[in-house]
């Protein structure tokens, strides 16, 4: 359906993509993915013939259509969201903006716009349109708001639910999930999984791309590789690649260096001076290869830790909070215990961050009491932290005038960890990026922390990698840590207790985002949350009109025992038929790897790490097989022993 050809295309001296190639085919789920400034947007705006490559082409199929929805700044007029919603093409918004410019049914032109709704079933969009706002969260009183109204995050959502509504033969998606809270997110993986079309998505968001994608597109080295599978096998297939490509670097690396070191010795003297012209030819046909992106190692700093606190850190005691007439919370009575990682989840609106800025003292409460406990600092990260950067300094000069006596040297570690690597550090505040600027202000925060830490999606912006940075960071962190994300992968990483915030009430579950969902998975208000396990799929209710199953006689019983014994039989089959392929493809694997180390001949080396590439990524499926076979297992025998 969609061809990109071996595009190439350059900004500034740099170079994003260089003979780079994709195909999107119907019904593919493909997560794009890179670091930021990979050219992942880019990439996108080629697609939609917003810029042009330098060389290559982008074609796509007659009649196919694209939807596509940008990471921010999403358009909106005077229409209302559900307007926005049903503004699927030129031709209904031309009806609905005709029905609105002339409200009294009477008029002629309200029945001439009102004829062509109709004409292009714009009653059973408005329908589905409803049913899919409803699952982003909108109410039914927002129907008739004029989007302009509304924030930037509930504008997108209303464009989001356009593009559901509009259905196009392939969607795309930049960072869709940055302005959805929890519930509202697993309801759209849900959605999606039944999507009719094609999907190419931008996302940070590792369970979102393990629920629904089939295919990762990993741009790296100014190519786009494409991976079979969800983010998990992308990374296994991933490590191999990089293990096997670092392998023939070293080897090539120990040939250079053996030749050059030959040469340098004997290339003066006589008697060995063909042998070392011999040598400089073979040197100058080796086709270097570049070192491995992942090179260095990874950087893992220890950051400092904080004074210890009381017991109890923060408490709220009959606190009363509103706007206007709207009670936010009204005798919210908490206590923050020291050493607790607690998660605020609940709908957008419910109060999650107003919490944390009344946990902060940003926002005084009206009523009742905010009291600190013994010895308590405190932290407060939010998106517009980024403001109080000096633009006007460098990346060093702005953390090195952070309080605290860290050492220019430990500084630069730190920033390293955080991915400011090299000169990146000189680099002026006034041209980072917003997931830059976001890192930066956390390490600000995090070289001289307090000893609670209260967090509002500080992953919001981040890349992957920045993630893990701050996952890295905070994992050992000794102090008490509250706070506000969306992003399931970092929540499971660091939360140990759950708060849930909804229509002014907090309920605490004491365990971790697993425990709460197996505590609400009963709720019907709960059914839209993302689920425990990777590659979630919805499960198909009972219909209630179903008349109930007769009991089975005796006959029955025994051939239903015989089937399921049979069934066993075979899955036992398939998985000792499934263990010896494994331990083959191990065993070759091995060999592969062996010889990879100890080859120097460089298309050998060639030749082996596609060998190894395609085992390892055999390996990963058979291995994905054999345990769903032995779950399969496990399940019968559960049943037997029912």
């Amino acid at each position: 359906m969609l061809t990109v050809s071996n595009i190439s295309k350059t900004y500034g001296g740099r170079t994003l993509f260089e003979d780079a190639s994709l195909q999107i085919n119907r019904g593919d789920r493909v997560g794009l993915i890179g670091p930021n400034g990979a050219g992942k947007t880019t990439l996108f705006s080629l697609i939609l013939k917003e810029n042009e490559p330098d060389s290559g082409c982008v074609n796509l199929h007659r009649g196919a259509t694209i939807g596509y929805l940008p990471q921010e700044s999403a358009p909106s007029g005077d229409e209302t969201v559900l307007d926005l919603a049903l503004s699927v093409s030129t031709e209904m918004s031309e009806a609905l903006a005709g029905m609105r410019h002339a409200p009294d049914p009477t008029t002629p032109e309200h029945q001439e716009a009102a004829g062509r709704f109709s004409e292009l079933d714009g009653h059973s969009l408005s329908a589905k349109a409803k049913k899919i706002l409803a699952g982003l969260a909108f109410r039914d009183g927002d129907h008739g708001r004029p989007a302009r109204t509304m924030s930037g995050g509930w504008i997108m959502r209303a464009h989001l639910a356009r593009l559901l509504v509009m259905e196009p033969d392939l969607l795309m998606l930049d960072e869709p999930t940055n302005h959805l809270d929890l519930e509202s997110l697993g309801w759209f993986q849900n959605y999606l999984v039944n999507y009719p079309g094609a999907i190419l998505a931008i996302s940070h968001d590792r369970t979102f791309l393990n629920t629904i994608c089939d295919a990762i597109i990993d741009i790296t080295r100014s190519h786009l590789r494409r991976y079979t599978g969800n983010y998990d096998l992308y990374l296994a297939q991933k490590k191999a690649e990089e293990e096997q490509y670092l392998a023939a670097y070293k080897n090539q690396q120990r040939e250079i260096a053996h030749l050059e070191d030959f040469i340098n010795r004997f290339r003066a003297k006589a008697s060995k001076a063909a042998q070392a012209q011999e040598r400089i030819r073979r040197l100058a046909k080796i086709e270097r290869l570049a070192p491995p992106e992942n090179y260095e190692p990874t950087v893992r700093f220890r950051f400092p830790q904080p004074v210890r606190s009381g017991l109890r850190v923060l408490a709220l005691e009959k606190v009363l909070q509103a706007y206007g007439d709207h009670v936010v919370y009204r005798d919210l009575d908490l206590s923050v215990e020291r050493g607790g990682r607690t998660v605020l989840v609940g709908p957008n609106g419910a109060g999650k961050s107003t919490l944390l800025k009344i946990l902060a003292g940003i926002v005084p409460v009206q009523g009742g009491q905010r009291i600190e406990g013994h010895n308590a600092s405190i932290g407060y990260f939010a998106q517009h932290c980024t403001d109080t950067l000096d633009i006007r300094r460098t990346v060093l000069d702005e953390v090195s005038d952070a309080p605290g006596d860290a050492s220019e040297q430990t500084i630069r570690t730190v920033l390293g960890s955080f991915l400011f690597k090299g000169d990146d550090v000189f680099k002026r505040v006034g041209v980072l990026s917003g997931g830059e600027k976001s890192r930066l202000a956390l390490v600000k925060l995090l070289l001289n922390p307090p000893n609670l830490l209260l967090l509002d999606e500080p992953t919001t912006h981040l890349d992957m990698s920045s993630i893990d940075a701050l996952i890295a960071a905070l994992e050992p962190y000794q102090g008490t840590l509250v706070f506000v994300s969306h992003d399931v992968h970092f929540i499971r990483a660091l939360a140990t207790t759950v708060w849930h915030v909804n229509a002014g009430n907090l309920t605490a579950y004491a365990g971790d985002y697993d425990y709460y969902l197996e505590k609400t998975s009963a709720s019907s208000d709960r059914s839209g949350l993302i689920a425990p396990l990777n590659n979630y799929r919805p499960v198909q209710q009972p219909d209630d009109s179903t008349p109930a199953t007769p009991k089975m006689g005796i006959k029955e019983i025994r051939e239903q025992r015989k089937a399921a014994a049979k069934e066993k039989r075979a899955l036992e089959a398939s998985v000792v038929a499934l263990e010896k392929e494994i331990q083959a493809l191990e065993t070759r694997q091995r060999e592969l790897s062996t010889t990879l180390e100890q080859t120097s001949d460089l298309a050998i080396a060639y030749s082996l790490n596609r060998e190894l590439a395609e085992v390892t990524g055999t390996l990963e499926l058979k291995n994905a097989e054999w345990s769903q076979a032995a779950d399969k297992i496990s399940a019968a025998q559960e049943q037997a022993r029912d």
